[in-house]
């Protein structure tokens, strides 16, 4: 029997009803689950709110000679699991309410998949496309030395997100060096495979949404050569988790950037169309596929849609004219809410962002134990554990979903919700 969390109720007049709100939804979905777990209001009130949070003011010199101030954060939302991990972000858009609630969807997201760490995120307010290279270096640097005290191997390891790449990564590994006056290769992840990093985290996230779309295709007797795969997004985990399922042998008939789609019900060549779009920056002229919004990509009819781009793609707007098998969220929040329970009626089986887009943190906790033991794995190796993390978790959370009869989303919260639960309860509160 469900118990009735009090603190429910008071912890929702501080949610409002903004659908594409990220906080917003990763709260309604902590609620729902916690509620059917029948969490203890205690642990309940501990957990739905974050640890942390950081605002920093970076002053930059441009390349102008003028100082540029611009805002950036770090939340970290839970501890109690092991260090707070999670990318940064540089982007015009970066706001608070976001940072939180991605910083929310990696403790759940590292709990899923059983990683002994805790979820942070972080941002800076910034259009990287306006800035040269050594207006981002000198961004980096000072950003990093304003989170000194808060971040560390065994504190909250940064990783690359949106706009932020090895390059940055070095960056912050270099100045996090200098300032600790030696070699700390374990303060951030997704680095230069030379200087500490691992084979295999490129494609990681990527290879992780394919891992997890396996095991989804074999609950519709389905193999990998007749099912269609429609993928938006063309960058590091939408490009390379299509390559990879056409490497596999799928049939990837749309893919998109931020441009528009391209839709050949014949099957794309996957390689050819990425070369294009690494060419011309863009999808748009290519040869031999029809050209489409990514509005329109979204509603082709296929078995499995992977939106690999950004959040709120599928809303209760659209999401009646969703026509695939299989959602598998290669992106961070790209459901609402609200589309939830129309697929959820509409028999769509989703894979949850949680776990699905889980492989980048899968092995960037594998980067970790590598550098704290300095000894570097194979590649296959690396694939290998990573293929063994993705299937297990994905099997644990259908049993999840068949042992409470609930949609997948919410068992995958439920399971991570109970697990980092345990983990609190055993430690006990500070106070």
């Amino acid at each position: 029997m469900t118990k009735a969390n009090p603190m429910a109720d008071e912890m929702r007049r501080f949610v409002g009803t903004d659908e594409k709100n990220p906080f917003e939804a990763m709260s309604e979905r902590f609620d729902k689950a916690a509620q059917i777990l029948g969490l203890d209001p205690d642990l309940y009130a501990v957990m739905r709110v974050p640890s942390r949070e950081i605002k920093v003011y970076i002053p930059v010199r441009m390349d102008s000679g003028h100082i540029q101030v611009f805002e950036g954060y770090r939340v970290q939302h839970n501890f109690a699991r092991g260090p707070a991990k999670g990318g940064i972000r540089y982007a015009p858009d970066v706001s608070l309410d976001e940072v939180k609630a991605l910083s929310a969807w990696m403790t759940w997201k590292c709990a899923v998949v059983n990683v002994p760490f805790g979820g942070a995120k972080g941002g800076i307010i910034c259009d990287p496309n306006q800035m040269s290279l050594g207006e981002l270096e000198r961004l980096t640097r000072r950003y990093t030395s304003e989170l000194m005290d808060f971040i560390g191997p065994e504190r909250d390891v940064p990783a690359p997100d949106m706009n932020t790449n090895e390059q940055t990564m070095a960056w912050i590994m270099d100045t996090y060096s200098m300032h600790a006056r030696h070699t700390v290769t374990g303060i951030v992840t997704g680095k230069p495979v030379p200087i500490g990093g691992s084979l295999g985290r490129r494609e990681a996230t990527g290879r992780g949404v394919l891992f997890c779309v396996n095991e989804a295709i074999k609950r519709f007797n389905l193999t990998p050569a007749e099912t269609t795969v429609v993928v938006q997004g063309a960058g590091n985990v939408g490009g390379l988790g299509a390559q990879l399922m056409h490497e596999q042998g799928y049939k990837v008939i749309g893919i998109s950037d931020v441009h528009g789609g391209l839709v050949n019900r014949d099957g794309l060549d996957i390689p050819k169309v990425l070369d294009y779009i690494n060419e011309n920056k863009s999808v748009e002229g290519y040869p031999g596929a029809d050209f489409v919004t990514n509005e329109e990509l979204l509603e082709v009819e296929c078995d499995v849609l992977a939106p690999c781009a950004t959040e709120n793609q599928i809303t209760s707007e659209n999401s009646p004219r969703i026509k695939c098998k299989i959602l598998a969220e290669g992106a961070n929040g790209p459901t609402t809410p609200k589309a939830d329970k129309i697929l959820y009626e509409n028999g769509v089986f989703v894979i949850p962002d949680i776990l699905a887009n889980a492989g980048g943190v899968t092995v960037s906790y594998f980067e970790w134990v590598q550098d704290r033991m300095g000894y570097f794995w194979r590649e296959d190796v690396v694939n290998e554990r990573l293929e063994e993390k993705m299937v297990a978790s994905f099997n644990e959370l259908c049993h999840f979903s068949e042992k409470h009869n609930v949609d997948t989303r919410t068992a995958a919260y439920m399971l991570a919700i109970d697990r980092v639960a345990y983990d609190t309860r055993m430690r006990g509160i500070y106070a």
